[in-house]
């Protein structure tokens, strides 16, 4: 259902509102009503209503000092009720992110035509926050803990570790850095441990998906390159070691950044 809050100083107007508009059949329910702009505003932010139909105007308040200090925040579809002396403002307020307006005296048949159009206004608001809350839940989840090498003072170490950031492009393993360095495969993980408190595959994964990130974020290159550039080979295996990472696919990674 959505959600409607009415804002009107004079009571019967309200009511007559209220109780007038078949609100069910347009999926709709009226959580709130305020006779002022000042209570208004305090509705808005206590009950989020998706729709707000209000006076122009009211004591303390008008109707559009309070659509301009809550609209941008709470996104509402906003309809104003206007008397024909107040129909400039009602013009000047269509461009300021007022979805309708409507006259007074009320018309109901003009007020369910605004009603409907509010609603899918409404409709697509949702669709739209929707969409934007499963980009940030993706973006959210999608952080690599930043690599760094603060604190770390073994040498070995730390000549690894410029190799592997020299070198991430290339295949790279354990019996690699073995043959490079003169130490056992068990001897380079243990210090990588001690010093990193990650193994040495762990801390390549995770740079090379870092330069992963990179490219996608910058646009360059296709997708089914990245793989390839950061050293972790064809798409199919890159987007398994992104997911395993990451949380999501790469290409849920690239939509969430549109």
């Amino acid at each position: 259902m959505y959600r409607v809050l009415l804002v009107e100083d004079e009571e019967i107007i309200r009511k007559g509102i209220r109780y007038s508009v078949p609100w069910e059949e347009y999926g709709c329910t009226v959580i709130g009503e305020a006779e002022n702009g000042e209570i208004g505003e305090e509705k808005i932010a206590e009950l989020r209503p998706d729709i707000v139909i209000t006076d122009i105007t009211m004591p303390m308040k008008s109707g559009l000092e309070m659509i301009a200090d809550t609209h941008d925040q709470y996104k509402y579809i906003a309809i104003i009720l206007t008397g024909y002396s107040e129909f400039e403002y009602a013009q000047q307020a269509i461009h300021n992110g007022v979805a309708a307006y409507v006259l007074k005296p009320l018309d109901m048949e003009e007020m369910r035509g605004v009603l409907e159009k509010a609603v899918q206004l409404a409709k697509d608001n949702q669709y739209l926050q929707k969409r934007e809350d499963e980009a940030e839940a993706v973006r959210s989840r999608t952080v690599l803990d930043p690599l760094s090498e603060e604190g770390v003072t073994d040498p070995l170490v730390l000549r690894m570790v410029a190799y592997l950031k020299e070198n991430f492009k290339t295949k790279i393993t354990l019996s690699d850095l073995q043959e490079k360095f003169h130490y056992s495969e068990r001897y380079i993980n243990q210090k990588f441990q001690k010093e990193l408190g990650t193994t040495v595959i762990d801390y390549l994964n995770r740079f090379r998906l870092q330069k992963s990130l990179e490219l996608i974020r910058k646009g360059e290159i296709p997708v089914s390159q990245i793989g390839w550039e950061c050293g972790i080979g064809e798409y199919k295996y890159f987007n398994h070691v992104f997911k395993k990472y990451m949380g999501c696919s790469v290409r849920e990674y690239q939509n969430s950044l549109k």
